[in-house]
C-alpha cells in the first residue's frame, strides 16, 4: 500500500487526514495522467455517498480535475458500483466515488474507477502519489480550456434500470425488510424493488450526514434480523454506506455473511450452467465452512489476499465469474465491474424464485466454523512491520502448530482502518478465543 491509497482507495478523517487539498490534488494529478495517455481532454463521473464530508470533498476533487482542463459529470448521492457501471454507460473516461463505505460518518474516503468501471490498479496509484509528493510541476488551465461540469439527473433511474434488468421476473408476493444504512442505498433501493414487484419497507433511509453506518446497516445487521421475524418478512437485506456491500437475513433470523451468499450463487450459477470453470474466488478471510462446501461439492476456489480488487484481479486474469469476501463484497463479472450490494440482492431473489423455498433452507448449503475475529489499534508503522517482529512471528507459528488442520489463523494489517486483524477460525471456540488473545498480547508487547 502507498502513502495515500490502500485496499480500496484512499481514506482517513474529512478534513484532517483527507483534506479538501489532498483531495484537489488526487483529482489534479489524475486528470495530469489521463490527459497524457488519451492525448485529449478527459472526462470523469463523480459520484458521493450522504456522509456530510462528502460535499466538500466533490467540491475540491471537481475543482482538482477542472484545474487542468477536464470534464466531470456530477451523478449526485449514488451507490459506489453505480458510478463505475456509469462510467462506460456515459463514454466517460474515469470515475470518482467520495465514501468510506462501511466507516463512520468522520471518515471519508476517495475509490477511482478507469473507463470499463474497474479500480486503478496499484501502479496507476503510484503514479498519482508520485505526481503528488514528487510536487511536479503542472501547467493550470486557464480560458475557455477550463474543465465544466455537468449533472445528470437521470443518474439514478439508468443505473437501477440496468440492476432491474438482471432480474429473473418479477417477485411479486415477497416481502422484504432493507436495511439501507443511511447511505447510498436510500436513494436508489426504493426504486429498484418497486421495478421488481417486491413489497418492500426501507429502514435507515432518511440519511442526515453523520448518520451513515451508524448502528445500521451491513455492520450492526442484527438489528434488521429481529425485525425480519418479528414483521414475518420473507428476508431482510442490509446495505453498507455506499452499498457496495450486502448481507442477507432469512425469515428466521439468520445472518447470512458473503461467505453464505457465495455459496448460495455458486449453486445458482452451476445449475444454470453459468458458473464458469466451476471456480468461486474468495479470500484468506473466508470461513473454513465456506472451504469445505466447495469441495465437498466439486467446486474449485482460488484464494487471494484480503481486498475486493485482488479478487476482481484474479477474475479477470483466469476468467471466472464469480467472487467476493466475507465482508459482503460479491461480484458477479458478467453485469458489473466491481462489488455491487444490490446487484447481489436481485441474484439472491433470483437464487430463491429457481429453488422454490424459504431463503433459510438455501443458508443450509454450507455450515460456518466457529471465527474469532479482533482487531488491534496499530500505527503505519506497526502495521508495515508486524510481520517481521520476533515475538509476533513466535505467536503465529506457535498457535498456528497448536491448531494443526483443526483451524487457521490470518493475521494483516487492515486496509481502511488503523487496525491489525487477527482472525482464527476452528471446530472449539475456547480454543480460537484463546488463540487470538495470545497473538494480541504479542502484538501489544511490540509497540
Amino acid at each position: 500500500m502507498g502513502k495515500i491509497f490502500g485496499t480500496d482507495g484512499a481514506r482517513g478523517i474529512a478534513g484532517k487526514e483527507l483534506t479538501v487539498e489532498l483531495a484537489m490534488a488526487i483529482g489534479r494529478s489524475t486528470a495530469i495522467i489521463l490527459t497524457e495517455e488519451l492525448g485529449r481532454r478527459p472526462t470523469f463521473v463523480i459520484g458521493k455517498d450522504t456522509r456530510i464530508s462528502s460535499d466538500m470533498l466533490e467540491a475540491a476533487v471537481t475543482a482538482g480535475i477542472c484545474s487542468v482542463g477536464a470534464d466531470v459529470i456530477s451523478l449526485g448521492v449514488i451507490p459506489t458500483p453505480a458510478v463505475a457501471y456509469l462510467a462506460g454507460y456515459y463514454g466517460a473516461d474515469s470515475g470518482v466515488v467520495l465514501t468510506a463505505s462501511h466507516n463512520l460518518f468522520e471518515f471519508n474516503g476517495m475509490k477511482l474507477f478507469g473507463s470499463t468501471g474497474y479500480k486503478l490498479t496499484d501502479e496507476e496509484e503510484e503514479r498519482i502519489e508520485t505526481l503528488i509528493f514528487d510536487h511536479v510541476p503542472y501547467v493550470p488551465a486557464f480560458g475557455e480550456n477550463i474543465g465544466h461540469v455537468r449533472v445528470i439527473e437521470s443518474a439514478h433511474t439508468d443505473y437501477v434500470k440496468y440492476i432491474a434488468a438482471r432480474a429473473d421476473g418479477d417477485f411479486s408476493g415477497l416481502r422484504v425488510l432493507a436495511d439501507c444504512a443511511e447511505g447510498s442505498a436510500s436513494t436508489t433501493a426504493g426504486e429498484l424493488f418497486s421495478l421488481l414487484g417486491l413489497d418492500a419497507t426501507l429502514i435507515h433511509n432518511t440519511p442526515n450526514g453523520v448518520n451513515i453506518n451508524d448502528r445500521c446497516g451491513s455492520t450492526h445487521i442484527e438489528f434488521l434480523a429481529e425485525k425480519v421475524v418479528s414483521g414475518g418478512y420473507d428476508m431482510g437485506f442490509a446495505f453498507d454506506g455506499d452499498a457496495d456491500r450486502f448481507f442477507a437475513v432469512d425469515e428466521k433470523g439468520n445472518i447470512l455473511d458473503g461467505d453464505f451468499l457465495m455459496a448460495i450463487f455458486a449453486d445458482y450459477l452451476r445449475k444454470r450452467g453459468e458458473l464458469k470453470k466451476d471456480t468461486i474466488v474468495v479470500t484468506s478471510m473466508t470461513n473454513m465452512g465456506f472451504l469445505r462446501f466447495a469441495k465437498d461439492n466439486g467446486y474449485h476456489c482460488e484464494t487471494t489476499i484480503v481486498g475486493d480488487r485482488y479478487v476482481l484481479d484474479c477474475m479477470r486474469a483466469e476468467g471466472y465469474n464469480l467472487g467476493g469476501e466475507q465482508s459482503g463484497h460479491i461480484t458477479f463479472l458478467d453485469h458489473m465491474p466491481t462489488g455491487d450490494g444490490q446487484l447481489s440482492a436481485v441474484m439472491l431473489l433470483n437464487a430463491v424464485k429457481a429453488a422454490g423455498c424459504p431463503l433459510s433452507k438455501l443458508g443450509t448449503l454450507m455450515k460456518r466454523y466457529p471465527q474469532v475475529l479482533k482487531g488491534v489499534l496499530a500505527t503505519p508503522e506497526m502495521k508495515a512491520a508486524y510481520s517481521e517482529h520476533p515475538a509476533i512471528i513466535a505467536a503465529i507459528e506457535s498457535q498456528t502448530r497448536l491448531l494443526g488442520d483443526r483451524g487457521r489463523v490470518v493475521v494483516r494489517p487492515s486496509g481502511t482502518e488503523p487496525l491489525i486483524r487477527v482472525m482464527i477460525e476452528g471446530e472449539n471456540l475456547d480454543e480460537i478465543e484463546h488463540a487470538v488473545q495470545m497473538i494480541i498480547d504479542a502484538i501489544e508487547v511490540s509497540r
